[in-house]
């Protein structure tokens, strides 16, 4: 759901921007991210174009382009990302609201959510970040708040759990 003003919604939860940024650390992340993503193909051509050298020419110069395109994401999307990302919980729901090019919101009501879970992946854990998925019964799917302290996260999921555990409803 994409708005920009404050409407009631049913149950009487309220759209409207959250208030919350992610830890400053998910830049690093996403850096870390893009780099090793970059950087993959840009080493394979590169090597194929050593060893290869009637195509050296046309190995090198894709993986120089995807090394030039790759920086320059690298160096503009993380700061883009931190300044869209928000997320919030309230008593009555969990909001967050992503998306670079796209920019998605999305409220769960603490009626409907049905598990909520942590995860933190090899480089989250070198971040000392950690993602909540909050899964709901929508058709959509799961609500990820990614690039939180990995603290933060733990609070949030018991807090969660706790507030969803009090929330009459059935969750489907």
């Amino acid at each position: 759901m994409t708005h920009t003003g404050e409407d009631t919604v049913h149950g009487g939860v309220r759209l409207r921007p959250p208030r919350n940024t992610l830890d400053g650390r998910a830049l690093g992340w996403w850096r870390t991210q893009l780099l090793i993503t970059t950087a993959v193909p840009v080493v394979v051509l590169g090597v194929l174009g050593a060893l290869i050298a009637p195509a050296r020419f046309w190995l090198l110069l894709p993986a120089t382009i995807l090394a030039a395109v790759g920086l320059g994401c690298t160096a503009i999307l993380p700061r883009w990302w931190f300044r869209v990302h928000r997320w919030e919980v309230t008593d009555d729901a969990v909001y967050v609201r992503t998306g670079a090019f796209w920019q998605e919101w999305r409220i769960a009501p603490m009626s409907r959510i049905q598990t909520v879970d942590t995860v933190r992946g090899p480089l989250e854990q070198a971040f000392r970040l950690a993602t909540v998925t909050v899964t709901t019964a929508s058709s959509k799917g799961a609500i990820r708040i990614e690039g939180l302290d990995h603290e933060v996260a733990a609070e949030l999921a018991q807090r969660l759990t706790l507030i969803t555990g009090d929330t009459p409803g059935d969750a489907t």
